[in-house]
């Protein structure tokens, strides 16, 4: 397949995603692909690691291939979207569950759908140019490819807030947050991999990693806890509305263009996810009932109209003055019944 290259080296899987020009989005077959290979290396004796990079400099991953998700939707096709999202959802698991040790090299973005490949594994490395984010609620999407695990995860508020902005994480920030793990810089990776390859060890990732340039979020953090606090999302749209400090006029900046029934969704769920029984099963399984409902009864179709097939920037979101009713935040969040996601391997 030209958009992914799968190989074994040494002592080492590799999966390198290459499509630098549609920024290495991730399509349904590289998801299959991936999810082959990585349950062909689990019993592998040969293979004593995975790692993940990709072509190019802007991105490590910005996202899931989206254009034909909203092609079949439009159609009134929702079923292409439920499976390559039930595909997805699981190969996210099988990376965070994974027995080897899992290295993925995350430069440039890194959103949506890369965060569910890149951001699982047992050794995230950032470099300077490395910027994680996950944007779905612009789309009308939640964050999700079990990114709610880590939102949830994250320290403080810091999960409403990156969830419902959208912010860009730089190095240190997505380190701080619990979306990476060491900083190395890019200059270092082509040598390491090759270190990696040889040896099948990755602590030789530690004996590199160095401290990243300072970050934003330790700075905003008290700011944050105090207003992305409430209960719900009008609770912190309120918070935002009356806080003086300049951090919430930007937050809400980020977040008036953002789909309000994803916002609200978005709290409710790092909400129900907070708890020491947390798993990235749990976090998949509340993810799916989201995007299950997103294209038929969410704002999914219209925000890819929006911003990536009309591209006017100027989304009609079903709730137009950002106040949502917690019954239509229920309804997207309730149990699927018979259609509930599974993690049987097919």
């Amino acid at each position: 397949m030209s958009d992914i290259y799968i190989r074994t080296t040494g002592r080492a899987g590799r999966i390198t995603l290459t499509r630098p020009k549609a920024l290495n989005a991730l399509s349904c077959d590289m998801c299959l692909a991936i999810d082959t290979a990585l349950r062909n290396w689990r019993e592998d004796d040969a293979v004593d690691l995975i790692i993940f990079d990709a072509e190019g400099d802007k991105a490590f991953c910005a996202g899931g291939d989206i254009a034909e998700l909203y092609e079949t939707g439009t159609k009134g096709d929702f079923e292409y979207g439920r499976k390559f999202w039930r595909d997805e959802y699981r190969l996210n698991a099988l990376i965070f569950e994974y027995p080897k040790p899992v290295v993925s090299f995350l430069q440039g973005f890194t959103m949506g759908g890369g965060v569910g490949v890149g951001c699982h594994g047992s050794h995230r490395i950032v470099g300077e140019t490395s910027k994680i984010a996950l944007p779905e609620c612009s789309i009308g999407l939640v964050p999700d490819v079990g990114s709610t695990l880590m939102l949830a995860l994250a320290p403080g508020r810091l999960g409403e807030y990156l969830g419902t902005t959208g912010h860009r994480m730089g190095p240190a920030d997505a380190i701080f947050a619990g979306f990476a793990d060491h900083f190395i810089p890019i200059a270092q990776w082509s040598d390491l991999i090759e270190m990696l390859e040889a040896s099948g060890d990755a602590r030789v990732l530690e004996r590199h990693a160095e401290a990243p340039p300072e970050g934003e979020l330790p700075g905003l953090q008290a700011g944050i806890d105090e207003v992305f606090d409430g209960e719900a999302l009008g609770d912190i749209l309120n918070n935002l509305r009356h806080s003086d400090n300049e951090a919430s006029a930007d937050s809400l900046k980020l977040m008036v263009r953002n789909s309000p029934l994803s916002m609200a969704c978005t709290v409710e769920m790092l909400h129900r996810l907070r708890s020491p029984n947390l798993t990235i099963r749990k976090a998949l399984e509340l993810e799916y009932r989201f995007t299950y409902r997103a294209m038929e009864h969410g704002d999914f179709l219209e925000g890819i109209r929006a911003q990536i097939i009309d591209k006017d920037r100027n989304p009609i979101w079903r709730h137009k003055d950002q106040a949502v009713p917690s019954v239509d935040v229920s309804k997207m969040l309730q149990p699927l019944g018979a259609d509930a996601l599974t993690f049987e391997e097919e």
